[in-house]
């Protein structure tokens, strides 16, 4: 019996330890740019991605219109978001060979 009350205390341990991951990489993924606060993902990737223009409106994190640099918003948002996921990654993998 105290082999898996132990069991399920470490399971339980490492999913709470993956959720505190989560709302570190989370957290990490917002970044201010041209006045704005944008959160790096494929959401902003995506918009970015399928207009062509130099300069666009659009809203950040607060639902305030922003004008922006279409490029250099995608450049930032693309490397963030690469960042911090390949952090996260390895972050999880060293507490799952801990585990």
């Amino acid at each position: 019996m105290d082999n898996l009350t132990q069991k399920i205390k470490a399971r339980f341990d490492h999913e709470a330890a993956k959720q505190v991951l989560s709302e570190k990489y989370e957290a990490k993924l917002l970044f201010a740019h041209q006045g704005g606060m944008f959160r790096a993902g494929p959401e902003l990737i995506v918009l970015l991605n399928s207009y062509d223009t130099g300069e666009m409106v659009i809203l950040d994190e607060f639902k305030n219109p922003t004008k922006v640099s279409r490029l250099a918003l995608l450049d930032e948002a693309k490397q963030r978001y690469q960042e911090q996921l390949n952090a996260w990654m390895v972050e999880l993998a060293e507490q799952s060979r801990q585990r």
